[in-house]
């Protein structure tokens, strides 16, 4: 990994890790605190990366209307424009597509030369539901490691699209209802935007069909969905329903008769992950980098310190500082997206 453009005697922490969030003193302010804190910048709006009750947030445009439905119609939200720059006590600051989720954000830190970019969690492969994801130069990047491991490669979303349409004719012509799982803000409204419609009617579950509709507002493109209400009569065997994990084996799943379950995730690379998540199928599809992009991107930054946050953390250490890349891992209370039969209290 070659590095042209760093000066390596420039050594300046503008950042550092505290039992709040990451810490800009410079500017004194937290990007993705877990406290409540005075000034708030916040990468996303997935419940590990942020805190209620702040006092200032500075947020993206791209995700007005899911930051709103997130943190209250009272919130002191600031909405700035991709690349846009905010002075905050003498520190430039700007936001860039992470391409994670609608509004997701890259934060660049700029102060007296020194350069930094809390990247929050991203991903390299363009969907239709929010703005694709930019490399941003910098000195120190700070990256997730989620799918840290050379065995998560994803395969091209247009397959695992395939496989789901596929999946859910053959469900039809057995009379089954099909219900996909994802996480209720991000990976539902990529499934929806992703699957074939013109096969059958979609319901939403309600914690679904929230989010979605503020994914309409904010201009997403993405077909018509019913919410899938105890009064529904509809002939449930033709249908898809998108659901968050945590609707797997409740009460509200009964009411759609004989089903077929599948669970759309990046888990679902590892054999016997579909086994233990007690699902039908299961689909690759994440909204986190696998490990070719997660390398294409420290590559791309040009930086020559990276901080590693949750998921493979040593894996991802070791190989960088044996390629000549000073990596270090920093702990943190984001979970990514987890392999814990749940999810959704991070990414719902």
């Amino acid at each position: 990994m070659r590095r042209t453009w760093i000066n390596k005697n420039r050594r300046m922490t503008l950042i550092t890790a505290t039992d709040r969030g990451f810490y800009c003193g410079a500017g004194d302010f937290y990007i993705d605190p877990w406290q409540p804190v005075d000034r708030a910048v916040i990468t996303h709006a997935h419940g590990d990366h942020y805190a209620h009750d702040c006092s200032a947030y500075l947020v993206s445009e791209a995700g007005r209307h899911v930051f709103r439905m997130r943190l209250g119609a009272d919130a002191p939200l600031q909405f700035v424009a991709y690349g846009e720059v905010t002075n905050i006590n003498g520190v430039r600051v700007s936001l860039y597509p992470a391409g994670h989720i609608l509004g997701s954000a890259q934060v660049r830190v700029e102060y007296k030369g020194e350069v930094w970019v809390a990247s929050g969690d991203y991903k390299r492969e363009p969907d239709p539901t929010c703005a694709p994801f930019q490399p941003v130069k910098c000195h120190t990047f700070i990256t997730e490691a989620t799918f840290g491991l050379p065995i998560y490669r994803w395969p091209p979303q247009s397959e695992v699209f395939a496989q789901v349409n596929d999946w859910w004719r053959g469900n039809q012509s057995q009379g089954k209802t099909s219900v996909i799982f994802g996480y209720s803000l991000g990976k539902a409204q990529r499934i929806l935007a992703g699957v074939d419609a013109s096969i059958g009617r979609i319901f939403t579950h309600g914690a679904v069909e929230r989010l979605t509709d503020a994914y309409r507002r904010s201009g997403i493109d993405l077909p018509p969905t019913t919410y899938a209400t105890d009064t529904d009569k509809d002939d449930w065997s033709q249908a898809l329903i998108v659901a968050p994990p945590s609707a797997r084996g409740s009460t509200w799943l009964r009411r759609f008769g004989n089903v077929s379950t599948g669970f759309a995730s990046g888990w679902m690379r590892i054999r016997g992950t579909r086994r233990r998540r007690a699902v039908d199928r299961g689909f690759v599809l994440s909204d986190h980098i696998d490990w070719t992009d997660l390398m294409q991107t420290i590559e791309d930054t040009g930086a020559e310190r990276v901080w590693v946050t949750h998921g493979y953390v040593p894996v991802v250490t070791r190989w960088l500082n044996e390629r000549g890349i000073e990596a270090v891992g920093v702990q943190t209370r984001y979970t990514g997206e987890r392999d814990d039969g749940d999810g959704d209290n991070a990414e719902d």
